[in-house]
């Protein structure tokens, strides 16, 4: 029989006093009805230290857009897309989790690309899986929307170069395929397949680079990291709790 431990950290939320915003004091409080408890005294908040999943999730993009350009580029026949879309749904499940543990890491960024990633290659699978019929033109016009969902995300993932990088390879990439499912011109297919493999490529060197980084606890490879970002990965325990009472899960409403 094994057990697993956990490590928690416990630690209260600054109360006013601590503000030096005049809470009131202990005689105050002790005073009887009409004064508030010190809630903040009261309050304990529970981190829960995890690995970063991100290597996961960029080593699940390189190798699943790898697999799906090589249909493009027709290094995979055609008569065997059934099984292309079948090892895409592999990538759903890792991706979403990756999207899940982001979330409870507090990386609203990487936690949104990571499940826009899992649905859309669990729509790619099921569709062509499926063979249904204008699974080609829907496709593509998901593809597109994605385009733009991939572009609104790298216009707030500059501060993580690495990432920021992938995606303005992920926005043409995305764009080119989508117009290649409307239209149905094979050179945009076989465009979409390049464009792919070099985004399989810029993942695969992320995923190595953060992985690294978490082994060794220091940038080993190029990632890029400014602003608050990089002010993160050297702060101390208090800074990484600024304004925690008014994050999503603390504060009353999202």
């Amino acid at each position: 029989m094994t057990t697993t431990t956990t490590e928690e950290a416990h630690v209260r939320a600054p109360g006013p006093t601590e503000a030096g915003s005049g809470a009131p004091t202990g005689a105050e409080r002790a005073a009887g009805p009409g004064h508030e408890p010190d809630l903040h005294a009261m309050t304990r908040l529970t981190l829960r230290p995890i690995a970063s999943p991100m290597p996961l999730g960029f080593f699940t993009v390189a190798i699943s857009s790898t697999v799906a350009s090589s249909l493009q580029l027709g290094l995979v026949d055609g008569a065997y897309r059934q099984a292309v879309a079948l090892t895409l749904f592999s990538a759903f499940v890792l991706q979403l989790l990756v999207s899940i543990l982001a979330f409870g890491a507090r990386d609203v960024i990487a936690a949104t690309l990571m499940g826009g990633f899992a649905g859309a290659w669990l729509a790619n699978g099921l569709v062509t899986a499926s063979d249904a019929p204008g699974g080609a033109r829907v496709l593509g016009v998901m593809n597109l929307v994605f385009t733009v969902f991939a572009a609104l995300m790298a216009s707030v993932a500059r501060p993580k170069r690495v990432l920021w990088v992938l995606l303005m390879i992920a926005v043409p990439r995305y764009l080119v395929a989508g117009l290649y499912g409307v239209s149905g011109e094979h050179w945009l297919g076989y465009v979409a397949g390049a464009l792919g493999m070099l985004l399989a490529a810029v993942a695969m060197y992320a995923a190595y680079a953060l992985m690294l980084e978490e082994l060794r606890g220091r940038e080993v490879l190029w990632i890029g990291r400014s602003g608050p970002v990089r002010d993160a990965m050297h702060a101390g325990l208090a800074g990484q709790l600024n304004r925690l009472e008014q994050q999503a899960g603390v504060r009353r409403t999202l």
